[in-house]
């Protein structure tokens, strides 16, 4: 076994909203997992290794946009386990001059630190990246080699995912996670318990998550997604976001990212505003990491001139 099955810490925690009356929660560390290959990233890949380890493969190639935390986290494992990585990055700009790409870009940079080698294409072949002949012109071009999708999500990454609840979880009323392409959402719902209600909270603006999700699933029903938090879409972000990251941590000194779990906890903190949970409820939150992600969106913050997460 490549990645040992791991449980992360429960942390119970407290945090005040002004005006409002504390919210309890407890948090689930998966951010504690492994320095790089963190959070749902770690619970994705986990299978997905230990099959191309299986299959004799020595290259894992893979998918991403520019700040990607599944490219920083696939060059991570490639390089603690002894596999070539290949990230295909969307945008061939980045491409042009490769240097100031790597200086200004700390996740591309990180990747590239353990040893990923970079292929950029243009957008609207980017969106082909599933076909047969995108494929098969990478291998043409790079030799055989083990694919993990974009995001990391697939059969082998819920089975993963499906770990991140264990019995010790069974008391919880309420379960939240920070959805991106829904593999982690899918894999909790699976191991849910009937009584428990899943919230998942997107980060992007979508319409199709719902049925991306719904395929991965072995039956539960109750789950629900809370689409009023993504701020505008992926990678948006506001002052008033950073704001909240920023007091969320200070009150409880764990670090929030902004693109995934910021928003998932800014949109509980709301909901518990608005008595939503009711009392008594227990809810846990899910941390996935992404935490790598700050570095590169200090910058944009910074350009600006926004506060920046700290």
């Amino acid at each position: 076994m490549i990645l040992p099955l791991e449980n992360s810490i429960i942390q119970e925690t407290t945090y005040t909203p002004k005006g409002y009356l504390p919210l309890n929660l407890w948090i689930k560390r998966d951010d504690l997992l492994h320095p790089f290959i963190s959070g749902n990233k770690y619970r994705k890949l986990k299978y997905n290794l230990e099959a191309a380890k299986e299959q004799n493969h020595t290259t894992l190639l893979t998918f991403g946009g520019a700040f990607s935390n599944h490219i920083a986290a696939t060059a991570a494992a490639g390089h603690e386990f002894g596999f070539k990585t290949i990230g295909i990055i969307r945008g061939d700009e980045l491409g042009d001059d490769l240097a100031k790409t790597l200086k200004e870009n700390p996740t591309l940079s990180l990747a590239s630190q353990n040893g990923m080698q970079f292929k950029f294409v243009d957008r609207k072949s980017y969106r082909l990246k599933h076909t047969q002949a995108f494929i098969e012109d990478l291998k043409k071009e790079f030799g055989t080699f083990y694919s993990v999708p974009e995001g990391g999500t697939n059969k082998l990454a819920i089975k993963g995912t499906e770990e991140i609840l264990s019995d010790n979880e069974s008391n919880f009323d309420y379960i939240c996670s920070a959805i991106g392409t829904g593999g982690t959402i899918a894999g909790i719902i699976n191991s849910a318990k009937e009584q428990q209600e899943v919230l998942g909270f997107p980060a992007l603006k979508e319409n199709f998550l719902h049925n991306d999700i719904q395929k991965y699933l072995k039956g539960n029903t109750n789950w629900e997604l809370i689409r009023a938090y993504n701020f505008g879409g992926f990678a948006k972000i506001s002052k008033e976001l950073v704001d909240f990251i920023n007091d969320f941590k200070q009150q409880t000194n764990i670090q929030l990212d902004p693109i995934y779990t910021g928003k998932m906890l800014f949109g509980i903190v709301d909901l518990h505003k608005k008595d939503f949970f009711g009392k008594e409820k227990k809810i846990l939150a899910i941390h996935t990491g992404g935490l790598q992600g700050i570095e590169g969106m200090n910058q944009r913050l910074m350009n600006k001139n926004l506060p920046t997460i700290q």
